[in-house]
């Protein structure tokens, strides 16, 4: 106890600068969710439902649920179910959950359904990557979207009428075993691997908590002694995860997307002594056509259609600027500015500086 009150102290009387709880920045490996997955009906639709004659996998689950009740249908019996769905349903399950907790799932029709809205899924497993049962799902579902259809076939749908959640939708039947309470030591694994940042992460702990609790693994990874107790590693954890780390720098980038035209330049990025000149070539053609008619209407002339073509070229301002050494982000923007460059043009401007070897930063392009 003695420890802990003495670490407590040592956390309260810890400026609090510029800086990033370590939870924020990184979480202990082992404790993460996993993905779960299943496939149900759902039913009670108002006539949105699956087609069942281009769906035939819908009818062969239908016979299957009737057959578990005792309801065999005749072969050869065309069924048609306009207000039930096949469906897939996805949940995530969250660390140390626990029989009889209760987790939200998302359902997806995966056959021809128009809509889920009003529809009740029955009960159905929820499957780890493992083949094991891990959680069992039903519920009303909550659609967000809807659809109207017209006479005439023409229709409206709002948002995504054929998927929708089911608030705690699910009930948790078997738990994930988790690494946490076995061993000494935990694992740390940083977000944003860094060397900077793991140093950093290593001195604040063993400042902390004595010399030699942490140690690095890499520039991601740190290695922290943990009580053996569960109870008391808890509470040791506790004050580890909010423990306030100022992150190293991330490497200079700048992200350009081709599409919307967006450019993020990050504050780290210089550019070397280069000169930059950005032009603006303008061509325009224009057409016109002249109509060359005869004099008389007894001179045998012919009317004569005579196209006309204008080249035009304006060539435009072409400003220069020039990058001193070690050019900071704001003078970037006001030089490129300056000249009045447009999104599409600076990302020239940026690749031609990283051609050159001027551009002192990755350059990424999504």
């Amino acid at each position: 106890m003695r420890l802990f009150s003495l670490c407590l102290c040592l956390l309260l009387a810890s400026p609090l600068a510029l800086a990033d709880r370590l939870k924020d920045i990184g979480s202990i490996a082992g404790v993460r969710s996993n993905q779960l997955i299943g496939y149900g009906l759902v039913v009670g639709l108002d006539g949105s439902g699956d087609q069942t004659s281009q769906t035939p996998f819908t009818v062969q689950t239908f016979n299957n649920m009737l057959a578990q009740f005792g309801i065999t249908v005749p072969p050869g019996t065309r069924i048609q179910m306009k207000n039930v769905a096949a469906v897939a349903i996805h949940a995530d399950l969250p660390p140390f959950a626990r029989p009889g907790q209760s987790i939200d799932i998302t359902v997806s029709s995966i056959g021809n359904a128009k809509s889920l809205r009003g529809g009740s899924l029955l009960m159905t497993p929820l499957k780890g990557i493992d083949g094991q049962v891990y959680a069992i799902a039903q519920g009303n579902l909550v659609v967000g979207g809807f659809g109207a259809e017209g006479a005439d076939g023409s229709r409206i749908t709002v948002n995504i009428p054929s998927a929708g959640r089911i608030p705690n939708g699910a009930t948790v039947e078997r738990s994930v075993a988790s690494p946490f309470a076995s061993g000494d030591h935990l694992t740390f694994n940083l977000h944003r691997p860094d060397f900077t940042t793991a140093k950093r992460v290593v001195d604040q702990v063993n400042n902390t908590f004595g010399p030699g609790v942490a140690q690095a693994l890499d520039g991601g990874s740190i290695r922290i002694r943990a009580p053996i107790d569960p109870n008391q590693r808890v509470d040791y954890l506790a004050m580890v995860e909010n423990l306030q780390i100022e992150q190293g720098n991330a490497a200079a980038k700048v992200i350009i997307n081709s599409r919307t035209g967006t450019i993020v330049i990050g504050q780290d990025v210089r550019v070397q002594p280069a000169a930059v000149t950005h032009g603006n070539l303008t061509v325009t053609i224009s057409e016109n056509i002249n109509v060359s008619q005869p004099d008389g209407v007894l001179s045998g002339g012919q009317t004569v259609v005579a196209p006309s073509s204008q080249i035009n070229i304006d060539q435009g301002d072409s400003r220069m600027f020039v990058f001193n050494p070690g050019v900071s982000l704001d003078e970037i923007v006001r030089a490129v500015n300056q000249v009045g460059a447009a999104p599409g043009d600076l990302m020239a401007i940026l690749e031609a500086l990283k051609q050159s070897g001027a551009l002192n930063a990755d350059l990424v392009i999504i």
